[in-house]
């Protein structure tokens, strides 16, 4: 906290522009951590706050936002995620909501050409590129920065403890943005004991039906009803089975209940491009049924699955 850092200008006509441009109302939660984020990174002392809030409460806007802001002042902003995916889903995010603006979005992950990394490297050195999303491989000494002045960490529950001291070295005076629904102790003990800044955010979006949970033995017949129920009104399943060497007996079992369900598998182990793939696929509506592991589980968005088995 004695570190000085990079004083953000006040908002543009650009920000009030990407804010006005938000397809939902903000919740009361959602202004109020914006409005922190913002006092913190036009203040001379360098950001880090962590904003907690459930799956769905608009964590990300908030953080495009903030992107948005450090990009409008002239620097750079590194988005860091726990999987390839979600980097991948966040990249079609952000290039989403951030169309028709000055902003050039790109992401670094294990499933990108060595070609198209090495793109995405001299860009962010020369300050084409604005705003990076990647996993791991974002921290490492091979990727310089031109101006970096904003870093965000989502999901930060899955990264451990080396990954984040290799991070402090990354910044000393960089503005730093946490975003999770289910902080781990240690994080939350730095922001119990105010080392750093805490924003919850527990008001729901209007119109959000609560979530039911039951847990049950193993049971064909309920299995066969929750995703035939599921499928007539529409929606999507995700089918979760964490062990990779029997995925496809499982995808199987559920084609043999469901027989005119559409079925995808998605697993870790899978060529890269596929699995991409099999993602959009699923995110397009082309597929009922996705049998995956829990490579899914991190912030990945399908707003039309509502079941979970």
């Amino acid at each position: 906290r004695e570190a000085l850092g990079f004083q953000c200008a006040p908002d543009g006509y650009l920000q009030h522009e990407l804010e006005a441009s938000f397809l939902y109302e903000d919740t009361p939660d959602q202004l109020t951590a914006t409005e922190a984020v913002k006092k913190d990174m036009e203040g001379t002392i360098p950001m880090d706050r962590l904003i907690c809030g459930d799956v769905g409460f608009g964590k990300t806007e908030i953080a495009i936002r903030a992107a948005f802001k450090a990009v409008a002042n002239g620097k750079q902003v590194a988005i860091l995620v726990p999987t390839t995916v979600l980097a991948f889903q966040h990249f079609k995010t952000f290039s989403k909501r951030l169309e028709g603006f000055p902003v050039t979005v790109d992401y670094i992950n294990r499933f990108r050409t060595t070609k198209q990394q090495r793109d995405t490297l001299s860009g962010l050195k020369s300050g084409k590129i604005d705003i990076v999303i990647g996993t791991h491989k974002l921290v490492s000494t091979q990727v310089e920065y031109k101006d970096l002045g904003l870093l965000i960490v989502d999901e930060e529950q899955k990264f451990g403890v080396a990954i984040k001291d290799k991070i402090k070295t990354l910044k000393i005076n960089i503005d730093t943005l946490t975003l999770t629904a289910t902080p781990i102790p240690r994080t939350l003990q730095f922001s119990l004991m105010a080392a750093r800044d805490l924003s919850i955010m527990t008001t729901p979006p209007p119109n959000r039906q609560p979530i039911e949970t039951e847990i049950i033995g193993f049971n064909e017949e309920t299995i066969r009803d929750a995703i035939s129920y599921e499928i007539q009104r529409g929606g999507q399943v995700f089918f979760i089975n964490n062990r990779v060497s029997n995925i496809q007996e499982v995808a199987g079992m559920v084609q043999r209940l469901v027989p005119d369900a559409h079925i995808a598998i998605g697993h870790g182990q899978m060529d890269g491009k596929k699995l991409e793939k099999v993602m959009l696929d699923f995110m397009d509506g082309k597929f009922d049924v996705l049998v995956a592991t829990s490579i899914i589980e991190s912030g990945l968005d399908v707003p039309n699955a509502n079941t979970i088995i």
